[in-house]
């Protein structure tokens, strides 16, 4: 059990610009919810009260570098939103639990350590939901967990990251490192939206399940989540695995990982031959774009795509079919066919349906789900070393699913040591054979 003990409503150290700014059509496309991971610390003694100071102090001053997440969103026609910059500030939560870091386990993201992160009630209005909330939770056995929400609209992967390091920087007594480069004008066209230069099927409904229950149902099934391990021995396999009989470039660690977590759902989940089934990866277009995207730029600079296959050639033919799949995917995301994926969201009057891929509360359906699947990679981002001043985490990780059949993440270990944890969220009634699967087919 989590007791809370204390909020706090943290602004800008400094005043920073008061304007609304538009956002891209990267930000529009995204859920507005946010985005919850937690970092876990050994004990730090009776330094704990001073933490929640050292913390405060902190992002107060870092908020002056990265104001926007200090604003609110208002709601514009079509599912948009436009970013009001008024320094209405963060909630930082103190909390103490019960519990020990050991009763946690392997720290899966349970409804357990979705308590570490701050509920935020999405009913309320929308111009009234911070963007950033965090909660500070000290343990029985003096460990802490800084546990996150950072809205989806705001920042990507990348660029939350970007601000977790400087606010950890910041609140070592360090200076900024790389200030954020704030101005979205880089993707706004004032022209009238050009139509498309590519079909983008990333943005079509998703395959459903032949002959099976509709997709509400299946939304409904019960999920349970794993945390998955795949040491370096058994990822170097899986790479030599695939590249069987390739002569071209390599496929790397991720497309023989995600090519073999796709075929093992396949097979946990009985596929008939003809399934169609789609995975959907995200991929950062910073250095896609041409030019690239300044230094520090701050906001969502990601796209999805989503290679598809029928179950049938996943299971017949070798992993290196499958890493081919998600290697064609990846690369057709050239500067020109991103500026396509722009238009063809500037041309849609209501976003709101591409929101649905994120978020089961859509109503109408959400991308993820038998037969398909998210696998989201972490390891080119940096998601470890984030040190406020007492050493750096011991472990980080996503804090929900909230239910989402299908999605998962690859994270490179924090050790260091060429082995893979993989957070899956999965229907009960297939995890214990795709566990099974996942290292028997090595």
């Amino acid at each position: 059990m989590v007791i809370l003990k204390g909020c706090y409503t943290v602004k800008p150290a400094e005043p920073t610009p008061n304007n609304r700014l538009p956002l891209s059509e990267f930000d529009q496309a995204k859920p507005f919810i946010l985005s919850p991971t937690v970092y876990f610390y050994r004990p730090i003694g009776n330094s704990v009260a001073s933490a929640i100071d050292t913390l405060r102090d902190s992002l107060s001053r870092v908020l002056v570098h990265f104001y926007p997440l200090a604003g609110r969103l208002y709601s514009i026609d079509g599912g948009r939103f436009e970013l009001q910059c008024n320094a209405m500030g963060a909630l930082l939560f103190e909390a103490e639990s019960e519990s020990k870091m050991d009763d946690l386990g392997d720290f899966r993201p349970t409804p357990e350590i979705g308590e570490l992160v701050p509920h935020v009630d999405h009913s309320t209005p929308v111009h009234e939901i911070p963007l950033l909330v965090v909660q500070l939770t000290r343990f029985r056995c003096g460990g802490v967990c800084i546990g996150m929400g950072i809205s989806y609209i705001i920042a990507d992967g990348q660029s939350a990251l970007h601000f977790v390091g400087e606010w950890a920087r910041i609140a070592r007594g360090e200076k900024l490192d790389t200030a954020p480069f704030l101005d979205r004008e880089v993707f706004l066209d004032q022209n009238p939206p050009a139509a498309p230069s590519f079909d983008h099927e990333e943005y079509s409904t998703p395959p459903s399940l032949i002959g099976g229950t509709d997709e509400k149902e299946q939304r409904e099934m019960e999920t349970t989540v794993a945390m998955l391990k795949l040491s370096k021995d058994q990822v170097e396999k899986l790479k030599k695995k695939a590249n069987e009989g390739h002569n071209g470039r390599p496929y790397s660690r991720y497309e023989a990982v995600a090519g073999h977590i796709w075929r093992c759902a396949c097979k946990a989940r009985r596929h008939e031959s003809d399934q169609m089934t789609k995975i959907r990866v995200t991929v950062d277009c910073r250095n896609r774009l041409q030019p690239p995207l300044p230094k520090g730029y701050f906001g969502n600079a990601s796209l999805p795509t989503t290679p598809t296959s029928r179950a049938g050639e996943l299971l017949s033919k070798p992993l290196g079919y499958a890493s081919s799949r998600i290697r064609e995917a990846v690369e057709k995301m050239t500067d020109e066919y991103i500026r396509s994926a722009i238009d063809f969201l500037r041309c849609h009057p209501d976003l709101s349906k591409f929101k649905t891929f994120h978020s089961l509360r859509c109503p109408q359906g959400a991308f993820f789900g038998n037969p398909n699947l998210d696998i989201t990679s972490w390891m080119g981002l940096p998601i470890y070393g984030a040190d406020f001043g007492w050493g750096k985490e011991f472990h980080m990780g996503p804090a929900k699913f909230l239910g989402v059949d299908g999605k998962s993440f690859i994270l490179q270990s924090p050790h260091a040591d060429g082995s893979f944890i993989v957070p899956l969220c999965l229907q009960v009634d297939f995890m214990e054979a795709f566990n099974e699967l996942l290292y028997q087919d090595i």
